[in-house]
């Protein structure tokens, strides 16, 4: 029972976190792998609970997604493959490889989380100094964050979110809204690819998508009002966990 309120409660803020910043798989994979579960299990269970979390933080931000129709189908194609070919690589690769790799990938996470609100700033000068072009750059670089949140996916958000700065000449809000669209996209793709060809922990799934739905639909109506900097500090703490646990 504890084990099973501690990985919803898990859901339930890394739901909340997608929607605001982008780094809750940082709070859902350490408490699976403090658990006992295999490490590559575990990712694959955490991506394919987050996907209905993604879904109602995009839909929470129905409203700045307005207009945005054509721009989003365009980015999600590159999201979209990158997703592919990420979840392939988890599958293709060795277990022992991801056990090496994720440590590198979760302290890469924690140190974007950390630099997110200079990431914020810095995307916000770029866009008043920058005319829009989401063209061969962006689409790589989408491509890329693709295949990143795909393997592994921690903090992706953060990354698209800048790339999305550079490229497009909208409000944080407007590109936080893509960003929750092709963030959940690439989670969907690679979700119906574990799905298909994986051993997924339907239970450890369950919890979290019914806990990060929730905390998706919340954070987008109330994920402004939390405090940034204890977020992000809960968010180092629990990843350097992760990193501890997979090292040792």
């Amino acid at each position: 029972m504890l084990e099973a309120v501690a990985i919803f409660a898990a859901g339930l803020a890394a739901g909340g976190i997608n929607t605001i910043v982008g780094s809750g798989t940082l709070i859902t994979f350490p408490t699976l792998i403090g658990f006992g579960y295999d490490p590559v299990v575990a990712n694959v269970s955490n991506t394919v609970g987050l996907v209905p979390g993604s879904v109602a933080g995009a839909i929470g931000y129905r409203e700045e997604l307005t207009g945005q129709r054509a721009r989003a189908i365009r980015l999600a194609f590159a999201s979209g493959l990158g997703g592919i070919v990420g979840a392939v690589l988890l599958l293709v690769l060795p277990g022992s490889a991801f056990n090496a790799i994720v440590p590198g990938f979760i302290a890469i996470a924690l140190v974007l989380v950390v630099i997110q609100p200079r990431v914020a700033r810095w995307v916000a000068t770029r866009r008043q100094e920058e005319p829009e072009r989401a063209g061969p750059f962006a689409l790589f670089g989408l491509f890329v964050g693709g295949v990143y949140g795909g393997y592994f996916g921690a903090a992706q958000g953060i990354i698209i979110i800048a790339i999305l700065g550079l490229a497009l000449n909208e409000s944080l809000h407007r590109l936080n809204a893509i960003k929750n669209v092709l963030a959940g996209l690439t989670n969907l793709v690679a979700a119906i690819i574990f799905i298909v060809v994986a051993h997924v922990d339907w239970r450890a799934a369950a919890l979290i998508a019914v806990g990060s739905t929730i905390g998706g639909h919340f954070g987008a109506r109330f994920g402004r009002r939390l405090p940034p900097a204890a977020l992000r500090g809960l968010i180092v703490v629990v990843g350097t966990f992760a990193i501890v646990k997979l090292v040792i």
